[in-house]
Parts: C-alpha cells; sequence; structure tokens
C-alpha cells in the first residue's frame, strides 16, 4: 500500500507539475490569467492521437508527441497575438476572451472529431517491478520526461538570455522595453512554451492514465492549474512543483487508503488548496514571480 503511494504521488506529481508550470509562467512573465489553458492540454491529446501509430499520420510515438508539441504551440503563438495582445492590460477583458476561445476549441474539436471519446494509444507498452509493483511504462516515461523538462525550463529561464528577458519583463513592463526587450514577441514566446509544455501533459495523462481524450477534457486540468498554482503561490515555479507533488501524493494517499477514494479523489485538490490558503493566503511561496534561482 505505502509502496503505491510512494509510486503513484512521484508519477502524479510530475505530471501535475508540467501541466501547471506553464499556467504559473504565462502569469508569471505577462501577468495573463490564461483560462484557456485546459484547451492546449485537451489539443495535446487529439494531436497526439491523430499523428500517433495508430493515428492519420501513423508516426512513432515520439515523432506524435513532438509533432502534436509543435501544433500545440503555434496554435497558442496565433491565439495569443490574435486575441491576448490586443487586450493584455486589461484583465477582466483577458479573463472573458481566453475562457471564450477555450469554449470555441471544445466545439471545434466536436465538430471535427464528434460528441464520443477519442481512443489515445499508450505512449509506451509494457511494465517495470518498482518497490515490488507493476508500474505500466507509459506512466514511468511520463514521470522522467516531465521531471526532465521542469528542469529543462527552470535552466532555461535561470541561465539564458531569453530567460533574463523574461525575468525581467516579469518585473517591470515599461523598464523591459527601455532595455530593448520584444515584450510583444517574448510574450507570445512565452505563451507558445506555455501551451506546449499543457499539451504535452495531456499526451502523458491521456495516453497512460485514462486512455482516451474528449472536448470536455479542457475544465479538470484547468482547475488543477489552479489548485497547484493557488497552493504554490501565483507565479511560483518553485512553488509549482511542490504544489504538484503535494497534490500528487494526497491523491495517491486518498485513492489507496479510503474507501471508495476512487470517486472523492477529483476533490482532493480542492481540499488541500482551501487548507492551505486558510493557513497561508499566499500560497506556500507567494509572490508575483519567482525565476531568479
Amino acid at each position: 500500500m505505502i509502496e503505491a503511494i510512494i509510486i503513484d504521488g512521484l508519477v502524479t506529481g510530475a505530471v501535475f507539475a508540467l501541466l501547471a508550470v506553464g499556467f504559473t509562467l504565462i502569469y508569471g512573465v505577462a501577468g495573463v490569467t490564461n483560462l484557456a489553458h485546459g484547451s492546449f492540454f485537451m489539443l495535446g491529446a487529439y494531436m497526439f492521437s491523430v499523428f500517433g501509430p495508430h493515428g492519420f499520420l501513423k508516426l512513432e510515438a515520439i515523432q506524435a508527441l513532438i509533432l502534436a508539441t509543435i501544433f500545440v504551440a503555434i496554435i497558442a503563438s496565433i491565439f495569443y497575438r490574435l486575441s491576448i495582445n490586443p487586450i493584455i492590460d486589461d484583465a477582466v477583458a483577458v479573463l472573458v476572451v481566453t475562457v471564450s476561445v477555450a469554449i470555441i476549441f471544445q466545439q471545434i474539436v466536436l465538430l471535427v472529431f464528434g460528441p464520443g471519446f477519442f481512443v489515445v494509444p499508450p505512449f509506451t507498452s509494457g511494465s517495470t517491478a518498482i518497490l515490488g509493483l507493476m508500474t505500466p511504462n507509459s506512466r514511468l516515461v511520463s514521470a522522467v520526461i516531465s521531471m526532465a523538462l521542469f528542469i529543462s525550463l527552470w535552466i532555461f529561464i535561470s541561465r539564458t538570455k531569453i530567460g533574463a528577458a523574461m525575468r525581467a519583463a516579469s518585473q517591470d513592463r515599461e523598464v523591459a522595453m527601455l532595455m530593448g526587450i520584444n515584450t510583444e514577441r517574448l510574450y507570445m514566446l512565452t505563451m507558445a512554451i506555455s501551451a506546449a509544455l499543457a499539451g504535452i501533459a495531456g499526451i502523458f495523462i491521456a495516453s497512460s492514465t485514462t486512455g482516451v481524450a474528449a472536448a470536455s477534457m479542457w475544465l479538470s486540468p484547468l482547475a488543477m492549474s489552479f489548485a497547484i498554482v493557488i497552493l504554490g503561490g501565483l507565479g511560483s515555479i518553485k512553488g509549482t512543483l511542490i504544489g504538484a507533488f503535494i497534490i500528487g501524493y494526497a491523491e495517491s494517499a486518498v485513492a489507496n487508503l479510503v474507501p471508495e477514494g476512487g470517486a472523492i479523489v477529483s476533490v482532493v485538490p480542492f481540499l488541500v488548496m482551501v487548507l492551505i490558503l486558510v493557513i497561508r493566503p499566499k500560497g506556500l511561496f507567494g509572490k508575483r514571480i519567482e525565476m531568479e534561482e
């Protein structure tokens, strides 16, 4: 039982971190609360299935992953340029537009793929014994790649010139512009990275956990992202990582220890979030952004 909690919490937390870090990234750099974030999660799962071994292009899994990620990043860039950039200084308008675009994406998917569930094949086959438990390789690969991408993002932000520009823009947009930083392009790049990470998380969760995609699947990851980033502290990448693992292990503990825990596991993130906010309203690491480390 304890072994299952350890493994499930680790795997789930890693993918949750990848999902939520994109949400906190675009908020931290551009101050955009992107309610369409879950749509990119959904699009990633659908495009992986379309491009994958059993889909239209019949590519290998890793090739389908890369192509689906590029597709989502391009869609996100266009979405930012056409809908968010003109109204970026109006927070309320951004909320309205992003949730509207999320619904539009949902309707487009319904028109193209139909209202039923869309099968998403496993990222890889087989299983491996860890701590005496057989764990699907698709889940293990998802966790390893998720953490590798999270660490790569952290290094990118803290060690590259573009990362330095992101940190500068996050602190003061006008000063960043005076320094010669093209904030419009920077924000569009940030949106592309944010969406790409969400799309990869969608691929991993759909292929290794649920096995299906649905047009309405954007709501759950959006709510999960909210719970994690509020728990960890808005704009804090470190807080996002810690918050994701707290929720991952909380879900795993409930599912494995509580009778009929699987039926109530979906409310765990919000119970944890409420508890933390009662104790510490700003979250664990409540800052505008924390990219310096």
